[in-house]
Order: structure tokens, then sequence, then C-alpha cells
């Protein structure tokens, strides 16, 4: 069950939740969802969970938020303010009062004010042994500089510190309402008809099976089939793809599309937990667990980097003061403080996650759903990009073109046989056949069906033995034949033992196809194949026209998984991927297989979803070089991220070091660069690829 952690506004504060709850039993493979404030766990070790975090993090709350509110946190900050103002404008005359007691009273009211939760988050921790993080960094700091009697500084530093933290916490909610903006396709309710009538229920309330009506301008609330009426859908929340869509009466409809003018009346086919919006939302959601590598190094990195900095800094203001003649201890413990306010992680801690979740958003809204930022990372590195061929660059929207009948058979009789024999197959071959027949046929006439894969259909038709498939399956039950190859896929028949003849039937090219093969070039994907069983001429001729560099043809599904481990092999390094794009439903050994595995044309399709690390909903191939694109404007902008952070603290930590720089400086240096992080990285939620038109293709 999934919970939300209110008041959680800290990515450091975020890991240590988490690694403290994998200490608990049954929890070891739980993931704290810093990018959503979410985190999922079995109802029964809520307890223990509530537990651990009011022991780690007692600002952070499963159930009810104990956090301020951001308007009287902002009052705070401004009366420290304005105590900090006036300490630091009449700051000769404060000093001069007996013991310097008016000095101290308005400075440290100041310190106190916008401090005393990072004081006291620093002692607990302290108390539990957690000894590194950027309260301790801050109270060391800080206090420190109350010691060598720089008051100021003291309380500017946790002054600056607290309106960091304040628009850190705005900046990071605006991202989160941003991608909840794009991801704001849940519907609020569903009109249920019963007995004549219309009640206004929430969609979790409808059974499969009950009629549900949809309004102009609602939004379809659950999956179904049209039973009365017709109108467009908008399905861009869904695809990404404005252009709408018609729907009538018994075609299928996705819950998230938005209807047009007409009204619709839908006998609902699955419940609102297992419908397709549910399942973005959830995949979506769950996408920000899976953490790439950089996100992996920065949070081992900030483990380790705390304690390195204390230490650091530690030396910094002992030994110069020992071996430097004329040093003094109070100038080498100042630029100590200096290195420890500087050295603060939250840029990079709370800048990449954020980056790499609101990547996962923008490309949802383009409708490419990415199952991780592992993924995203993974699509940056592709080398070799291997697609099959049916239903991903050709429309897999077979016709039967022609019916050649042998030996004295007729076209009918031949056309009548392979029709019954395929009456079982979800193959879009076999619904050609049997859409080209046009009769009912009845089952009871077909006995000791068998699907032999690879090679096509065996079965008993009218008590004579049918075989319809490939010219591999004449081969291999020695049927006699004289023709091997047609033009198109061709599907030889066999009566009884005697070649009946075969039906030619033909596929169409997706017209972004060839679009989407120059765009993969164009981005530097070194090699491109297609995969097919089908025949080496129909293959020839689909891979001349959309211009892949090499095509395997006659493949059995192992053959498939065999190559793709042959060209997986062959790729010049690890760093470097293969992604296979597939159908998601009968490529999903060679989808899973892959390195990254990217299901077309997910939408309405379980197994899609369920098998592949990448979904484009649309059947368009031009959404794979999207998908590649936004993954490296994100890895792009993470890596921004990475360099500004380190190179901006790097900077300051010299300048401090030298005694350049002051507390000020470095106060100013930490927050601007985290809030520069942050506000750059809700750039990739605004990206959206570049786009080939098909008619370029």
């Amino acid at each position: 069950m999934r919970y939300t952690l209110e008041g959680l506004d800290c990515a450091s504060c975020a890991a240590r939740i988490e690694r403290e709850l994998r200490k608990v039993k049954g929890l070891e493979q739980v993931t704290v969802n810093f990018a959503n404030q979410s985190l999922d766990l079995p109802p029964e070790l809520l307890p223990a969970a509530r537990e651990v975090i009011a022991r780690v993090e007692p600002g952070v709350n499963i159930v009810d938020t104990t956090s301020q509110r951001p308007e009287s946190q902002l009052y705070i900050i401004l009366v420290a303010g304005l105590l900090l103002a006036i300490g630091f404008i009449f700051n000769q005359q404060l000093h001069r009062t007996p013991y310097a007691w008016a000095e101290y009273t308005i400075l440290l009211s100041s310190y106190f004010l916008v401090g005393w939760r990072v004081l006291t988050t620093a002692v607990r921790n302290l108390t539990r042994g957690q000894f590194f993080d950027e309260n301790f960094l801050m109270t060391i700091a800080t206090i420190g500089a109350i010691a060598i009697h720089q008051l100021p500084e003291a309380a500017a530093v946790m002054l600056f510190y607290a309106v960091g933290e304040y628009f850190q916490e705005r900046a990071v909610n605006r991202s989160r309402r941003s991608i909840a903006a794009l991801l704001d396709i849940r519907p609020e309710f569903a009109n249920l008809k019963l007995k004549g009538e219309t009640k206004q229920v929430r969609p979790e309330e409808v059974e499969v099976g009950q009629t549900i009506v949809v309004k102009p301008g609602e939004r379809v609330p659950l999956d179904g089939e049209v039973v009365e009426g017709v109108s467009f859908v908008d399905t861009s929340a869904l695809t990404g793809e404005a252009v709408p869509r018609k729907v009538e009466k018994g075609e299928k409809i996705l819950a998230g599309m938005i209807n047009g003018q007409g009204l619709l009346t839908i006998k609902v086919t699955r419940p609102f937990g297992e419908s397709s919006v549910a399942r973005i939302l959830e995949l979506v959601e769950n996408a920000a667990a899976r953490k790439a590598p950089t996100e992996q190094f920065i949070t081992a990195f900030s483990r380790y980097y705390t304690p390195a900095v204390v230490l650091g800094a530690l030396a910094l203001a002992i030994i110069p003061p020992l071996v430097l003649p004329g040093a003094t201890f109070s100038t080498w413990v100042y630029r100590a403080l200096v290195l420890l306010v500087i050295s603060c992680p939250c840029a990079l801690v709370v800048s990449i996650p954020l980056g790499y979740f609101g990547g996962i958003g923008a490309a949802s809204r383009q409708g490419i759903l990415v199952k991780g930022a592992n993924f995203l990372d993974a699509l940056t590195g592709l080398h070799t990009v291997v697609f099959d061929k049916t239903g991903t660059l050709t429309k897999g929207v077979f016709r039967v073109t022609q019916v050649v009948p042998y030996n004295g058979f007729q076209e009918d009789e031949l056309l009548a046989a392979a029709a019954a024999a395929e009456v079982y197959s979800s193959h879009p071959i076999a619904q050609s056949i049997r859409t080209a027949y046009g009769q009912e046929i009845d089952p009871e006439r077909i006995g000791e069906y068998r699907e032999i894969p690879g090679h096509g259909i065996s079965a008993v038709v009218d008590g004579k033995r049918v075989l319809a498939g490939n010219d591999r399956l004449m081969h291999r039950e020695g049927i006699a034949h004289e023709v091997c190859n047609v033009a198109g896929t061709g599907v030889h028949v066999a009566i009884d033992g005697t070649f009946a003849g075969y039906i030619v039937i033909s596929d169409e090219v997706k017209s972004d196809a060839r679009g989407a093969i120059n765009r993969l070039k164009e981005l530097g994907i070194k090699k491109i194949v297609m995969l097919t069983g089908d025949e080496e001429a129909v293959a020839r001729r689909v891979a001349e026209e959309v211009g892949v560099d090499a095509y395997f043809a006659e493949l059995l599904p192992e053959g498939k998984v065999a190559k793709v481990e042959e060209l997986q092999a062959a790729l010049p390094d690890r760093r470097r991927k293969l992604a296979f794009v597939g159908d998601g439903i009968n490529d999903a050994p060679v989808i899973t297989r892959a390195d990254v595995g990217v299901a077309m044309g997910g939408l309405g399709s379980d197994a899609a979803i369920e098998a592949a690390d990448v979904v484009l909903m649309e059947d368009a191939p031009l959404k794979l070089p999207m998908a590649i694109e936004i993954a490296r404007h994100t890895s792009c902008i993470v890596r921004q991220n990475v360099a500004l952070a380190l190179g901006v603290k790097g900077f300051f930590l010299v300048l401090g070091a030298f005694g350049v720089a002051t507390i000020w400086e470095a106060v100013f240096a930490d927050v601007g660069v985290t809030l520069a992080a942050i506000f750059n990285a809700t750039r990739i939620l605004g990206y959206g690829g570049k786009t080939v038109p098909p008619e370029q293709a």
C-alpha cells in the first residue's frame, strides 16, 4: 500500500529514512520516493515504519504533517531578518553595552528563531550516532562563529540557510505540482447507469459489466466498449497525440480519454484498478524508485563526502596555526567554518532525483512510459536498435490479396479450409484469413488443433487434416509443393497431405517508419536491425523500404533471442546498450533479454506494460527517437547540475581556504547553487523533443 510522507522536503532525509526502514524485517527492499513524497509498504508493517520515521525524522509523518506552514515560516524568516539587520547596522553601539548583552540578545534571537529546528535535529541525530549531515554542518559552523565572536556571521549563516530551505521547499513543491499536472488524468467520477437512471459515483465503485454514460467534455473513467453513440475522443493524455480519434458502437475505449461532442454509453470491461489510466499513473509514480547510476553514486558520495569535509575543516583549523609562522587560530578557525558552510551537498542530493523524475514526467506527457531513471540513462547510451517487423515497422493489418489453388482445389475451398484451421489463432494473419472468408465457422467442426511455433497450424477440419503455415511447415511435414517463395506473406495450405495452394497476405509499412529510422541515425545510433519470422523476400522488401542497416528473416522466437544475444556480444563496450522494439505480446522473451526492452502500441495491452522497460503508448516508431532525445536532455541537465554544484563549491572552497571568501559569500554560494540546480532540473518538464513529420519518411 502507498503512503504519503508529508513534511519530507529534504533528499538526504529521505535517504536516511530509507536506510533505517531497510533494517526492519520485511522492509529490506523498501524505497522512499523523494520526488513524490511516498513509499510503499505492507499495512501490517505501518506501525513499525511509523516508529522508525518518528525516531529518524520527527518532522516527517506518514499521515499528518507536523511541519510548519510555509506562510508561518516566512513570517519567522522576516522577523529574524529584521533582527539581523538591526544587529548588523548598529553592531558597534550594541557591542559597547556591558558584556555586549544587547548584541548577544538581538543577534542570538535572530539565530535561534530560524535555527532552532536545525539545532534540535543535529542534537537528536548526534544522540543516535548520526554525526554527519547538513544540520550538523550548519550547527558546527554557526557555533564556531559564535565562539570566535562573529555573531553577525553566525546569525546570517542560519538565516540564509533557512531562506534557502524555504525556497528549496517551494521549488521542489512547484516541481511536484508540475509533474502532477502532467499526470492529472485520473477521472474523478463515473456516471453509472442503473434502471434507466444515472448516478454519479467514484470510478472504483463501478463493476465490470455495468454501464456508464460519458457526456461531452468529460473524461472517460474506465476501460470499456462503446454500446451506443458516436464521438471523437482526445487521446493525448495517454498517447501524447493531439489528433482526435473516432469511436463508435463496438469499439474499445480507454480510461483517461476525453470525450468530444457526442454522448457515449459504455459497457465496462475492466475495474478501475486495472484500467489503462490507473496502470499509467502507477508506472510513473513507481518509476522514481528505480534509481539511475548517477543517483546511486550521489547517494553513496554524500555519505562519505560530509565526514571528509568535517575532517578537512578540522585539519584546516588546527594544522596551519601550528606550522605557519604568525598564523592565528581565530583566522584559520574562521576559514574552516567557511569550508563547512560551502560544503553542504544539498544541491546534488535534491536536484538530481528531481531531474530524473522530471524526465520521466516529460516522457509520459508524450505517451512514453519509462519505468525507471535507470532506463532513461540506458536510452542515452544506445548503440544498436533492433526492431521486430510485424506491428512495429509495419501496421500489422493484414489483408488477403490473392488466393492461388493447386492440384484441383477451388479458391473458396482453399480459403474455407485455411479459415477453419485458423479459427482459434489470434495472430493478425489468421484474423485476415477469417475476415476474407467472411462466414461463421462452427468450432465443433475443428479438432486436434495445434499451433506449431514459427511454422503454422495443424488441425482436423471436417475429418480432414489441414496444415496452414509458411514454407517451412510444408518442408517439415514433407508436403510436395511447386511454389516456395511468393511476393508478400504466403500461407501455404495442405489438405490430407496434398498441397492445396497458397494465400497471399499483404502488410503495409507505417508512414513514419522510415522517418524514425532516419532520425535514429541522426541521433548517432550506429546499427539498426530488423528481425522477422517472415520469409526472406518479404523481409528484404520491408528492410529496403524503411532503410535499416541489416535484417534477419525466417527466425523462430528462440532465433530472435539468439540473434539479440549475438548483437549484444558485438557491442563495443559495456557502456553501450542494445534496445529491442516489439509489440510487447509475441516478443516478450526478446524484450526481456534486451538491455532496454521497448513495447510499441502499449495502449490497452497488459502484456506490453508488464514486459517492457519503456512503453510507447502509440503505434508510432517516431516515439522511440523522441524517448532518446528526452533521455539525453535529462542526462544533460543532470550533468549540468553536478558540474554546477561541484564547480561552484570547489571554487569557493579554495577561496575560503585562502581567506578570500567570508561566511557571507559561502552562504550565498550554497543557497544560490542549490536553487539554481533545482530550477535547472525543472526545465526538463517542458521538453518535447524534435519530431520528424511522417511525410518526410
